[in-house]
């Protein structure tokens, strides 16, 4: 294949990879696996800050997918930079207590590679483009990253802290996420779900 034959969104994200690698940006911004949760880490190895990944998303050709529920981005808010909502879990009608983590059981969303691949499809990225993955604190992004690795795409970055941060250990604040993450931040984010963002699987 010539590369007058490539898509441009391809070429550019081909370029942008090199670009990457070359800089040094694709190690990950000076993250290592040492400095990450062991249920955050990647296959890949490849992580970011909420703040870190704010300014590579500065770029608008690195796509950037939030995994997280309908419920969640629908109610807790969204980054405005996000290019579309793929939910990797999913809550059922008749969803099951955990009393143990006092919450309900989130199902695997059997669709999420379809949907993500007809994402990509339509944007006409390829298996090298730049995707940088977001969820509530960095456990489901760092899933999503590992699921799609598996499939052959290379630089998938995931956001340690995700969109809430982790929560505080101590204080009269403990449990309450507000340590680190995008909300926190005070990066751009909306309560509104854009069309274009609404998860690709659900009716317009």
């Amino acid at each position: 294949m010539t590369a007058m034959s490539i898509p441009l969104r391809s070429l550019s994200a081909l370029v942008l990879s090199g670009i990457l690698f070359s800089t040094g940006i694709a190690s990950a911004t000076h993250i290592s696996a040492a400095d990450v949760a062991a249920k955050k880490q990647t296959r890949a190895g490849l992580y970011l800050t909420a703040l870190e990944a704010a300014d590579m998303l500065a770029d608008p050709d690195i796509l950037f997918v939030d995994v997280r529920t309908r419920a969640e981005v629908s109610f807790v808010g969204l980054p405005t930079r996000v290019d579309a909502n793929i939910p990797l879990m999913l809550m059922p009608r008749d969803a099951a207590y955990d009393p143990k983590k006092q919450t309900y059981k989130l199902q695997l969303n059997p669709d999420f590679i379809f949907a993500f691949e007809s994402l990509l499809a339509d944007l006409e990225y390829d298996e090298e483009a730049p995707i940088v993955l977001i969820c509530r604190s960095g456990s489901r992004s760092a899933k999503a990253a590992n699921m799609l690795h598996e499939l052959g795409y290379a630089n998938i970055y995931s956001v340690i802290d995700g969109f809430e941060g982790d929560k505080v250990k101590n204080g009269p604040h403990s449990g309450h996420r507000e340590v680190n993450g995008w909300k926190n931040a005070g990066l751009g984010w909306s309560y509104s779900v854009t069309p274009a963002q609404h998860y690709i699987m659900d009716a317009d």
